[in-house]
């Protein structure tokens, strides 16, 4: 079977892991409505889910390196599934909390161990493409999961998505079992280890560059849905079309992110997307009730926002490539926190009534992610000379 059958088994896995953590923000205000809690404490459904996947991520990555990939991910997979389907049947917000820790612990798992066998499933010269395939999988969960969640959820309970999200993950798991061949397991890193690949600048820049650019991301995303009923006055209707437009520029933006890098370098796709990230953001709060301007904008902020992890998750790999794992998995760890990071601080600019403004704080923080990129690419050129033995480099 070509390997590329295998990649896009990958990719459905990684969109139902998706669909996991995002349909939460398609369906906020009906969760919040039906727990009888408010909107902001609804969106902490999101900031646990961000938590438990960045920070538990890396302690099981490295407790389960000896483990064969393709046994992890079952493994992984299978819990996952069985969680999910358990989450339609709990009650009390606690009950519910409990189960998208457990969940985003899985869900950590699961994709790194996708990123890292798509990697080592390419044909040489295409693991950006790989990658990408890969990432697109988890963002055209946007394109159908989050507004099919958002359809269900208002035509039937928002439980039965959950329900759906188990049998599926049972279905894939049995797929693995026969499509995906067994991958040698990488040399277990302590993390003491791991700490080390923190400590070096390069890596921890795009560490850092991975924060700020999930955290802007997610300060807006988590309060979408209220944010498209309240600021632009959305019908029901109105936010599934807007998501599923998001979705579907977030699916094209993944795949762009991948061509890009192959094709102009990892540093020149990420600067760009940045930018434009940061300026599509900025300018949200100016556009008023303009229906026209509001969807040019949505399309671009998911064309730049979604084409950004790709270049991200390369460059990572190329900085480390005997363990691509471990910083893949601080890589999901840094952007999970920084997801935890932005829904906490839109919470509270919720509760402040401050939701039109959103968009400029993403914008900041992404502002401060460009300078980063702009300055490591300018140190690593000027000791590229210095340092030819090492496993870092600069694009030109």
């Amino acid at each position: 079977m070509s390997n590329i059958w295998k990649i896009y088994l990958l990719a459905a896995i990684s969109f139902l892991n998706g669909t996991s953590e995002y349909v939460i923000a398609g369906i906020l205000d009906k969760i919040a409505d039906t727990s009888h809690i408010s909107v902001s404490s609804a969106g902490q459904l999101i900031t646990v889910f961000s938590i438990a996947f960045g920070a538990g991520t890396p302690f099981l990555i490295a407790m389960t390196a000896r483990w064969e990939r393709k046994k992890l991910l079952v493994y992984a997979l299978t819990i996952f599934s069985i969680v999910n389907v358990g989450i339609a049947f709990l009650s009390g917000y606690d009950m519910l909390m409990g189960a998208r820790i457990l969940s985003a612990l899985c869900a950590g798992v699961i994709q790194v161990t996708l990123l890292t066998l798509a990697a080592v499933l390419a044909a040489p010269g295409k693991q950006g493409g790989a990658i990408a395939t890969v990432v697109m999988g988890n963002s055209t969960a946007l394109v159908a999961g989050v507004p099919i969640g958002r359809v269900v959820a208002t035509h039937y309970e928002w439980n039965v998505i959950f329900v759906g999200l188990g049998l599926i993950g049972l279905l894939l798991t049995g797929l693995a079992l026969v499509m995906i061949p067994k991958t040698q397991a990488e040399e277990p890193v302590p993390l003491r280890e791991q700490f080390k690949f923190f400590m070096q600048p390069r890596i921890s820049a795009y560490l850092l560059i991975t924060f700020l650019w999930l955290g802007s991301y997610s300060v807006v995303f988590t309060y979408i849905s209220p944010y498209f009923l309240d600021v632009f006055q959305m019908s029901n209707q109105g936010v599934t079309t807007a998501l599923f437009l998001f979705g579907i520029a977030s699916a094209i933006g993944s795949k762009l992110g991948g061509f890009g890098t192959d094709k102009w370098g990892s540093f020149r796709t990420l600067a760009g997307s940045m930018l434009l990230h940061a300026l599509v953001l900025f300018l949200f709060p100016f556009i008023g009730q303009s229906a026209s301007l509001f969807y040019v904008l949505l399309v671009f902020w998911a064309l730049a926002a979604w084409s950004s992890g790709t270049a991200i998750q390369f460059r990572l790999i190329t900085l480390a490539p005997s363990a691509a794992s471990i910083v893949l998995s601080l890589h999901s760890a840094f952007g999970q926190i920084g997801m935890a990071a932005g829904a906490g601080i839109g919470g509270i600019a919720v509760k402040n009534s401050l939701l039109h403004y959103l968009p400029w704080i993403g914008a900041f923080a992404l502002a401060v992610s460009v300078v980063v990129i702009l300055v490591d690419n300018k140190l690593s050129k000027s000791g590229e000379t210095r340092q030819s033995a090492e496993p870092f480099y600069a694009e030109k």
